[in-house]
């Protein structure tokens, strides 16, 4: 996370770690793309974990190519990815067909996103103590709203409640994160968001053992 390197490492290896019980725990292939939310997070935090170490001016080549990197997850993949996963979950049509629309628009959000990253490369600073990543074209006030749809607002629609808590945990993040540190929304927000993916363990019950799934002896 911003605050330090120890900070994301550290949430990195727990979520690396959370993430692969969760997908053990995840019986059918449809289920994997959402299990693996804590993976793909850990490995978000581990590589902001591997950006704090570039500063300052230690590695700007290896800065410019993991910051790339972080803001393909940050930017791109999540808007898309999220809708996605929760639409694989949902076995209510209307629900499904929600989801398939909020997975539209999270596309046209990443892919527009992915324009300017690579039109307009992302540039990570440090400020006030903290990793600001310059993206103005993130903060317009369109983008945002439609990024929020696909990353938040899709998993509201599930009618899995431990998926809708996970979606309202983290669109209270990103409010919470755009108020009290704007200048360093992307990083503060993929933080909590990931810390908050435990919550998708809980989706997952833990499968009873297998002498307790055979029926008793007569």
């Amino acid at each position: 996370m911003c605050f330090s390197a120890t900070a994301s490492f550290s949430a990195g290896a727990a979520l690396l770690i959370i993430g692969t019980v969760t997908v053990r725990r995840a019986r059918r292939r449809a289920e994997l793309p959402f299990a693996l939310i804590p993976v793909l997070f850990g490995i978000q935090q581990l590589i902001e974990g591997a950006i704090r170490l570039t500063f300052p001016d230690k590695a700007p080549l290896l800065n410019t190519v993991l910051t790339v990197i972080y803001s393909v997850f940050s930017h791109v993949l999540w808007p898309i990815y999220v809708p996605i996963a929760v639409l694989l979950l949902e076995p209510i049509p209307w629900r499904r067909r929600v989801l398939l629309a909020i997975a539209f628009v999270g596309g046209a959000v990443g892919l527009y996103l992915l324009y300017f990253i690579v039109s307009l490369p992302i540039v990570s600073q440090v400020q006030g103590g903290h990793i600001a990543y310059v993206s103005p074209h993130f903060y317009a006030a369109v983008v945002m709203l439609l990024y929020v749809l696909g990353t938040c607002v899709s998993m509201l629609f599930s009618s899995h409640s431990r998926v809708r808590l996970f979606g309202l945990a983290a669109f209270v993040a990103f409010v919470g994160a755009y108020v009290f540190y704007a200048v360093w929304l992307i990083s503060v927000w993929c933080f909590f968001a990931a810390v908050l993916s435990v919550i998708v363990l809980l989706h997952f019950p833990r499968r009873p053992p297998t002498s307790q799934l055979r029926s008793p002896a007569v």
